[in-house]
């Protein structure tokens, strides 16, 4: 360990010494154009001509000499020095935006900050990704002598990244800094060295973030997104450059793309597990389109741990895994067992969804911000303080039938036995035509355990009394839906959805079960027993045996849609 870190203390000493090439091996510009391939946001962009930039729910004044504002946080610090903003200000197009950028990019060649987090090759890998991707827009009209300083911070910047590979983090934003060091690669073919070490790394760290079923090993929509993204770059530029996808890049693309497309709900943008907001639906469909040209939908994810079950036009989405392991588990969240449900456009059932600022990271972190049960006001899983997981279920357990396009899911786990000394089933039964979803929430512990079912809907939603006891009316466009449940008392509280940029008011319905309190018998609403034949092996609903020394209590509940003039 000692000398590895000596011999990267060597590389990036000579990294940072750009003369010691000559000044007329420095290439005058690009031998090979990269065009950054995602769209921008105008809004943004004119946000930044005026001095101020928003990051990751912040907002800051920036400008020449404000690189190292102490006030900055980690995460707007990260996105500054990314200049990923770059394609906000090329979405505006105007020349005031192109010299805004080129203000901003000279500024930073010419005073260069301090901060240790310029350096993190990861970052570096976007700056560098960002210039080339934008040299068109802001570089190629500007003068010899400014463009001759951004080739030759763009040397350095591969040198540096070169100098910290293999990264000491293995999540999604590795493949930033080999995305990073592929570019200096190709704008400057003659130093062969970057794409020598870009080969020398990529397969390995393809292999290690990709399980078996094309789902990254974080585990989050959203990662799978960004991961893929930075995949489907690579491939542009390696045509760019006609050189050959590396077969673990080209392996991966066409194996996490099905996986992306089951993961989206009728609107086209993203399932909110794990720390994903919604995204545009627009740039999701033009990653899968950069990523491959078919347009399969993953029908089962063993390995990411994920069910998606599909009758008619709804959808119902169920986090079937532990959260991601050590080293990945920094944005997992504690909803081992949460659903979503959604029909044609329309989102019903939803999570809570992630947030930006670190308070409500926290909170929707949390069980209790999942369409699932949460016992005792407890989380299935628990966090250290750095964000990293403490505690998970250690068994989660999965069985999915279908029969005539109607589906049976059997799902289990332990994540309250260490904390509640009790485990959790939940069935779920989607009909053949995608109008009944019914569920039964099971809690077995050692004593009588207080519990509660928590249905996050989507701000659209509007909820209404129903006209029997335990029953709430839906109305979700020209969709009204049914939600009935017995076993427990029936509310309809506030919540938040932050699915987006902030969060917003919701609903959820709830559904409460105290102990010792006489639990009112969950019946109504029977899941239908899978069929002879099914050879799933989905086990009966609970019955009335129970060991010894264990208490059962259980929740059933339905939510049936109401027929409307369209037919459906």
């Amino acid at each position: 360990m000692v000398v590895k870190r000596l011999a990267q203390g060597a590389r990036l000493s000579m990294a940072r010494l750009p003369l010691l090439v000559g000044k007329g091996r420095v290439p005058v510009a690009p031998v090979h154009n990269i065009r950054d391939l995602w769209p921008g946001d105008a809004a943004t962009g004119a946000m930044l001509i005026k001095g101020m930039m928003t990051q990751e729910g912040y907002i800051h004044p920036i400008g020449p000499g404000m690189w190292d504002n102490p006030d900055f946080e980690p995460a707007f610090r990260e996105g500054l020095h990314s200049f990923r903003w770059l394609r906000d200000l090329r979405a505006i197009g105007t020349d005031a935006a192109r010299l805004r950028a080129r203000a901003l990019v000279d500024d930073w060649l010419l005073n260069p900050p301090n901060h240790p987090m310029v350096r993190d090759c990861t970052v570096a890998g976007a700056r560098v990704a960002a210039w080339l991707g934008h040299y068109d827009f802001f570089a190629a009209s500007a003068s010899d002598m400014f463009r001759q300083r951004l080739m030759a911070r763009l040397l350095v910047e591969g040198r540096t990244i070169a100098a910290l590979l293999p990264p000491e983090c293995h999540d999604w934003q590795s493949l930033t800094a080999l995305k990073g060091l592929l570019a200096v690669a190709v704008a400057m073919p003659e130093y062969t060295g970057f794409l020598s070490r870009y080969r020398r790394y990529i397969d390995a760290e393809v292999e290690r973030q990709i399980l078996p079923d094309g789902w990254h090993i974080q585990r989050s929509p959203e990662v799978q997104l960004r991961a893929l993204r930075e995949l489907a770059e690579m491939r542009a530029m390696m045509q760019a450059a006609q050189h050959a996808l590396p077969h673990s890049v080209a392996l991966a693309l066409d194996k996490m793309s099905p996986v992306l497309r089951a993961m989206r709900h009728g609107d086209g943008c993203l399932a909110l597990f794990n720390g994903s907001h919604e995204r545009s639906s627009t740039l999701v469909e033009m990653v899968l389109s950069q990523a491959t040209r078919t347009r399969v939908v993953a029908s089962t994810m063993p390995d990411g741990g994920f069910v998606r079950a599909q009758s008619g036009r709804s959808l119902l989405l169920v986090d079937a895994g532990a959260p991601a392991p050590a080293g990945y588990d920094h944005n997992a969240h504690a909803g081992t067992l949460s659903l979503e449900f959604s029909c044609m456009r329309q989102r019903l059932i939803v999570n809570c969804g992630a947030g930006f600022l670190p308070e409500w990271k926290k909170a929707l972190r949390q069980t209790a911000a999942h369409s699932t049960v949460e016992v005792e006001g407890l989380s299935s899983s628990d966090f250290h303080e750095d964000g990293t997981v403490a505690r998970r279920p250690a068994h989660v357990e999965v069985d999915h039938a279908t029969r005539e396009g109607a589906h049976w899911l059997s799902l289990s786990h332990d994540g309250y036995y260490p904390t509640a000394g009790a485990t959790y089933t939940r069935r779920l039964y989607l009909g053949n035509n995608g109008h009944r979803l019914r569920g039964e929430e099971t809690i077995e512990g050692e004593r009588e355990l207080a519990f509660v079912l928590r249905l996050h809907l989507h701000p659209s939603v509007c909820v209404q009394p129903g006209t029997q006891e335990g029953s709430v009316v839906l109305e979700a466009g020209e969709q009204t839906w049914t939600f009935r449940a017995t076993g427990g008392e029936v509310a309809v509280e506030e919540s938040v959805y932050s699915g987006g940029m902030r969060p917003v008011p919701s609903t959820q319905i709830v559904v409460r079960v105290f102990p010792n309190a006489g639990q009112p018998a969950a019946v109504g609403e029977e899941i239908p027993q899978a069929p002879a034949g099914s050879g799933e092996g989905i086990p009966p609903g609970p019955t009335e045996d129970v060991a010894p020394g264990r208490r059962r209590r259980v929740i059933r509940w339905g939510l049936e849609r109401e027929r409307d003039g369209s037919g459906e």
